[in-house]
């Protein structure tokens, strides 16, 4: 091993250092798409280490320059050699950057990160649109790939993607390049292989199934940069024509040179387009087909017309991540979770407001003042509260009652909370703890006319459970008898 004494060799322009503390076996290394494992540990810089794979005893894997890691690991194990190790200090705006990541990292932190590069997997792009991607398992030998009409040598197993073997050739079997083989996928990978080469091939088909049920489907007709799409809350710049199946067009937005600025998964679209751009990347088109959803358009489209929809997604714009916002944007950003939250289940769409309510953008106050801490513990309650109405709605009494819980270790007299959670404790025939909730809210506001409701729903299923009791103890004398 290499002394740590060794110089700093800075990577790209924006303050990023690595210090080899063991040189890598060879001169490769991996690119933007390939599955990377490390070994690592992080420490804040002055400070003590805060996260180690070393001490969990597991290798830690990500896909390298695809947004699964901070920047400065994505541009810093990028350079690396397998069995590399290597001290990467990282500046604030390639790690956590203004907001850190409380309680571990603190604002504006520099990071050192002390990695080693074990292996990857090294995964291509055959097609460009994601068709066909091939991973390989073991390099091959020399530097030479067949080419059309060469005889190759060739050993497959095909499977679909639940694991039914459809198709096997353990011995060697002698193809004619581009005339004989059983798939045009083996044969376009093939091309890329050298001599004695293992890979794994995943393949799609022409179209993409974007919500599992065949019911939007997407063609990509020219593929995109990069490896990051778009996700909900983020705005999307596209352009997109709309047609039925005789070729009409009942819709056109935005251009090129004026595309149309829209937020993901927001309604303003229809969600089946929505749902599609989000698996789009910088750039790429793509013809969108979206079937019948029973859904009419007075004067325009009836409930069983098919949609195609040709889309290019221009560019878009992530929703900054929590762990990037100051204070203030936080408490800014849930503020507006919250409000699309009520839109959302006023509208009934209670699955999706729960989301919104999530509170993560909350989650860690510890360098809050006193002022913002008080804002945060009342949005707290009022996402929760709504929460847990939403989940009564849904029918998911367990999640309900741990969501009015949340509340009332902020709030132990809030009357909704133990109004909600008496009714998720009803539901799951928690009678005691019902009963319990109920006559602290009693307590608090006797006159309250929703819990006095609860309250006989609660006294008649005490009855029956009394009534259901005595049956079977009367069912128990008489077989006794």
């Amino acid at each position: 091993m290499e002394s740590e004494a060794c110089s700093d060799k800075d990577i790209g322009p924006q303050g990023l250092r690595k210090r080899i503390l063991q040189t890598g076996r060879s001169w490769l290394t991996p690119f933007p798409g390939d599955e990377v494992q490390v070994h690592y540990s992080g420490r804040v810089e002055g400070g003590a280490y805060f996260d180690s794979s070393r001490d969990r005893g597991a290798p830690f894997w990500f896909k390298l320059g695809q947004c699964e890691v901070i920047k400065g690991w994505d541009e810093g194990v990028a350079t690396m050699k397998k069995r590399e190790r290597a001290i990467l200090i990282i500046p604030p705006d390639l790690g956590y950057g203004e907001s850190g990541l409380p309680p571990l990292i603190p604002p504006n932190s520099t990071l050192i990160y002390d990695i080693e590069l074990l292996s990857w997997n090294t995964i291509r792009d055959l097609t460009g649109d994601g068709g066909i991607l091939k991973k390989i398992m073991k390099e091959g030998e020399g530097w030479a790939n067949p080419k059309d009409g060469d005889e190759v040598l060739v050993k497959y197993k095909a499977m679909l993607e639940n694991g039914r073997q459809v198709s096997k050739c353990d011995r060697s079997k002698e193809f004619l390049l581009g005339d004989d083989f059983p798939c045009p996928a083996i044969c376009k990978a093939v091309k890329t292989m050298r001599r004695g080469e293992k890979a794994e091939l995943s393949v799609k088909f022409s179209y993409v199934d974007i919500m599992g049920d065949k019911k939007v489907l997407k063609k990509i007709m020219k593929a995109g940069e990069g490896f990051d799409r778009p996700n909900e809350g983020s705005i999307a710049k596209v352009a997109y024509i709309g047609r039925l199946e005789d070729g009409t067009v009942f819709e056109r937005k935005g251009s090129r040179e004026e595309p149309l600025d829209l937020v993901c998964f927001e309604e303003q679209i229809n969600e089946g387009l929505d749902r599609a751009i989000m698996t789009m990347r910088k750039g790429e088109q793509a013809l969108i087909t979206v079937l019948p959803d029973g859904h009419e358009v007075p004067g325009m489209l009836s409930a069983n017309s098919q949609l195609y929809y040709e889309v290019e997604l221009i560019d878009f714009i992530k929703e900054l991540p929590f762990w990037k916002m100051d204070n203030h944007e936080k408490l800014e950003a849930c503020e507006r979770k919250k409000y699309d939250g009520n839109m959302l289940f006023k509208a009934g769409k209670f699955c999706r407001a729960s989301k919104k309510y999530a509170e993560k953008y909350i989650e860690f106050d510890h360098s809050f003042t006193d002022e913002e801490k008080v804002q945060a513990n009342a949005l707290r309650i009022c996402c929760n509260l709504n929460n847990a109405a939403c989940k009564l709605k849904l029918g998911e009494y367990l999640e309900a009652s741990k969501q009015c819980t949340k509340v009332l270790q902020l709030d132990p007299s809030n009357i909704k909370a133990l109004y909600r959670r008496s009714q998720s404790y009803l539901r799951l025939s928690e009678l005691e703890k019902a009963e319990a909730d109920i006559r602290r809210a009693l307590t608090i506001v006797p006159s309250d006319r929703n819990v006095k409701i609860v309250y006989k729903e609660l006294q008649l299923k005490q009855k029956e459970y009394i009534r259901h009791q005595t049956e079977i103890f009367s069912a128990m004398l008489s077989r006794t008898g």
